[in-house]
């Protein structure tokens, strides 16, 4: 018989989609509204479900990799030489004004932050990794942990969405 497995679904308040300013906040009109959140989608929402991160910190890291997913854009790709090709067409750009702009935000974070502080955040919040996929030892993680807290939130004062000093 297998051993039972952690619970990966854990219930929590999320901002209401369909709540409506215009009218009072009541039962039919709710800020928030409850709802399962899987805490094994990323090293940041585990974190944030174990109290480790405030809401200012996930949002610092929610925007981090919303900046990481837009510089990612489509890629390079491959020449097909089955397609027909039309005068006339239009040439693709080879890189968009919105990866520009990403990557000019991101190189503001890794001004702030330094280069090592830089790499621990975009590591966990650009491209998911996790503590222990990226240290060995409880003592490094633990450390990891506090260093990461730290980066968010000088990145929080830097968007100005940080809830404490």
């Amino acid at each position: 018989m297998p051993a039972p497995s952690k619970a990966r679904l854990r219930p929590t308040l999320v901002p209401n989609p369909y709540f409506s300013r215009a009218h009072p906040a009541d039962s039919a009109n709710p800020r928030k509204i409850a709802a399962v959140v899987n805490i094994r989608e990323s090293a940041i929402t585990t974190l944030a479900s174990r109290g480790v991160l405030d809401a200012a910190q996930v949002a610092a890291a929610d925007r981090v990799r919303a900046l990481f997913e837009a510089m990612g854009g489509k890629g390079a790709s491959a020449i097909d030489y089955g397609r027909e090709h039309v005068d006339g067409g239009k040439v693709r750009d080879p890189i968009t004004e919105r990866q520009v702009n990403s990557g000019k935000e991101l190189a503001r974070c890794r001004a702030l932050l330094g280069a090592r502080l830089y790499g621990l955040v975009s590591a966990v919040c650009g491209e998911g990794y996790s503590l222990t996929e990226l240290l060995v030892s409880k003592r490094e993680r633990l450390t990891a942990a506090d260093m990461l807290r730290m980066g968010l939130d000088d990145l929080a004062g830097l968007w100005g969405i940080a809830t404490r000093r």
